[in-house]
């Protein structure tokens, strides 16, 4: 799916169907792509939400939640979607990859 895998800049959310359970087969479609800025997770188990965000190519990862941010957090992307973190000390840092995962702990 073609908006999926490109970097739209404005209101869009994908939602995909899958398979109960196919965790590792959702988990390789959304890192199937050149970008990694954001993405969201939502579901009522969080301890899997918090798998699933170890293993997304994402700067930032939502869950159960989407776009609420910290001002002040270090934020930026995966892959395409930029080096670095801007806004932290984390800035310089090539060699290592930060991961912001913002979690609303009442479920959907």
């Amino acid at each position: 799916m073609y908006i999926a895998q490109e970097e739209s800049f404005g209101p869009v959310m994908v939602i995909s169907k899958f398979k109960n359970g196919d965790v590792d087969g959702v988990l390789r479609r959304a890192n199937a792509t050149e970008y990694g800025l954001a993405s969201g997770v939502f579901t009522k188990d969080i301890s899997k939400a918090l798998y699933i965000s170890e293993k997304l190519e994402a700067g930032t990862v939502f869950i159960n939640t989407y776009n609420k941010t910290d001002v002040a957090a270090p934020f930026g992307g995966f892959k395409l979607s930029g080096f670095g973190k801007d806004l932290g000390k984390l800035l310089s840092s090539s060699l290592v990859s930060h991961l912001r995962v913002p979690v609303n702990e009442r479920t959907p």
